[in-house]
C-alpha cells in the first residue's frame, strides 16, 4: 500500500475528531455571529498549521471571509482551495439532529457533508504532509467563504479577485454517492417574474380588471415550452405569490423560475428566452429579473486535462479514480466561467445534500485526504 495512504488511514480517528467538531458549530448563512465562530476558530486552526498569513475580509452581510496562505513567497502560481462554512440549517438543528455514527461507519449531522467533510480534509491533508515533512515548495491558499448557500452573492467578487491570480482551484465539495469527483456541472438561474394587472371587483365588474393570474398562465405555458430535457435543458416555474382577496380581481402577481443548461450556449439562449417574454393579455405588464446565476462549469478540453492528471495523481496512491456530473451548480461554475483551471467534488464521499440523511462515509476521509496531498506534492500547473 502506497506511504500516504497508509499514513492517512492511520489518522482516521483524528479525522472523525475533527468533522464532529466542525458540525457541532452550526452555520446558517444569514446568522453571520454563529458564521464567524466558525470562521474565528478557523483561523486559529490555519495558524496552527503554520500558515504564513491568514486575510480577512470583512463582510456586513455574511460571515467574514478568510483567506490563509502557505509559502506565499515560493515559486509558481497558487494550488487554492475554495471551502465554505456556511449550511442550509437553522440554529437549533443540532439538538435535534447530534452528531451520530451508525455501524456503517457513517457520519450524520447538520452539514457534515456540504461542506465540513471537505473541510477536515483539507485540514488533514496539510496536517498530515506536515507531520511527514512532505510539505512542498509551492504556494498553497485556502480561501473560506460564508455564503455560498446563498449564491454567494457576497463573497462572489473575493473568489473572482482571487482564483484568476491562480493555477489550479480544488472545489471541496462533496464526491458524489460513488466517491467520483465532478467534472461538469450545470448552468443555473433563477428568475423573478413581476406581472401588473389592475384590479376590479370580481362580482360587480370583472370585466373592468386585468386579471394578473391569467396572464401568469399563458406565461407558464410559454416558460414551459423552453424546456429541452433531451439537451438537459431545464425550465420550471418553482413559486407563485400572488391575490389579495377571494372577490378582487388580482392585480399583480410574481413568479420565481428555475433554470438549468449544460453549455454556456445553452445558458445564454434560456436567459434570452427567459428576458423577451411579452405580455398576453391586453393592458398586463411583465417584467423579468435574473436575481442570481452560475454559468455551466463545462467538461471542456481544460478540464479534461486537469481531470487526467488528477486521476494519474490518483492512482498512483492506490486510488480509484471516477468523474461525473451534477445538476447543481457550485462556486466552481464562477471559476470555470473566467477560465481558471478547476476541479469540484473533491470532498469526501457521502449523501443527503440538505436532507435529513446527510452523512459523510467515514472510510472515504483518508482516500481524499490522500489524494489531496499527492496532488499538492505532484501537480503540474498548465
Amino acid at each position: 500500500m502506497p506511504e500516504l495512504l497508509t499514513y492517512f488511514q492511520s489518522q482516521r480517528d483524528q479525522m472523525v475528531e475533527t468533522l464532529t467538531r466542525l458540525v457541532e458549530f452550526e452555520t446558517p448563512t444569514k446568522d453571520k455571529a454563529l458564521v464567524d465562530k466558525l470562521g474565528h476558530y478557523l483561523e486559529e486552526e490555519f495558524r496552527a498549521l503554520n500558515a504564513s498569513s491568514v486575510t480577512r475580509y470583512p463582510l456586513d452581510g455574511a460571515g467574514d471571509v478568510l483567506l490563509a496562505k502557505w509559502n506565499e513567497n515560493a515559486p509558481g502560481k497558487p494550488i487554492m482551495f475554495l471551502i465554505h462554512i456556511d449550511t442550509v440549517w437553522p440554529e437549533g438543528t443540532l439538538a435535534e439532529r447530534p452528531v451520530t455514527i451508525d455501524s456503517d461507519g457513517r457520519l450524520f449531522g447538520p452539514g457534515a457533508i456540504d461542506m465540513k467533510g471537505g473541510i477536515t480534509v483539507v485540514l488533514s491533508a496539510l496536517r498530515g504532509l506536515q507531520a511527514l515533512n512532505q510539505m512542498p515548495n509551492r504556494p498553497i491558499w485556502v480561501l473560506m467563504t460564508t455564503d455560498e448557500e446563498i449564491g454567494s452573492v457576497y463573497s462572489s467578487p473575493i473568489i473572482k479577485e482571487l482564483c484568476v491570480q491562480t493555477g489550479l482551484v480544488l472545489v471541496m465539495e462533496p464526491a458524489t454517492i460513488d466517491e467520483a469527483l465532478k467534472t461538469q456541472r450545470k448552468g443555473v438561474a433563477t428568475y423573478r417574474v413581476d406581472i401588473e394587472g389592475l384590479p376590479s371587483h370580481a362580482g360587480n365588474a370583472p370585466e373592468k380588471g386585468i386579471n394578473a393570474i391569467t396572464e401568469l398562465a399563458q406565461q407558464v405555458l410559454q416558460i414551459n415550452s423552453f424546456n429541452d430535457l433531451r439537451r438537459g435543458v431545464s425550465v420550471s416555474v418553482t413559486m407563485v405569490e400572488g391575490g389579495s382577496a377571494t372577490n378582487v380581481i388580482p392585480a399583480h402577481v410574481t413568479a420565481y423560475v428555475d433554470t438549468r443548461a449544460i453549455t454556456s450556449e445553452q445558458w445564454n439562449e434560456t436567459d434570452e428566452q427567459m428576458k423577451s417574454l411579452l405580455p398576453f393579455v391586453p393592458g398586463a405588464k411583465v417584467a423579468v429579473e435574473r436575481i442570481n446565476g452560475h454559468i455551466p462549469m463545462e467538461r471542456n478540453d481544460t478540464m479534461q486535462r486537469q481531470y487526467a492528471q488528477c486521476k494519474r495523481i490518483g492512482e498512483a496512491q492506490g486510488l480509484t479514480m471516477r468523474e461525473d456530473s451534477s445538476g447543481g451548480g457550485s462556486d466552481g461554475n464562477t471559476v470555470a466561467s473566467l477560465g481558471v483551471p478547476v476541479l469540484d467534488g473533491l470532498g469526501p464521499q457521502g449523501d443527503g445534500l440538505h436532507a435529513l440523511h446527510e452523512h459523510v462515509v467515514l472510510a472515504s476521509l483518508p482516500r481524499r485526504s490522500t489524494l489531496i496531498a499527492a496532488m499538492l506534492k505532484e501537480w503540474v500547473c498548465d
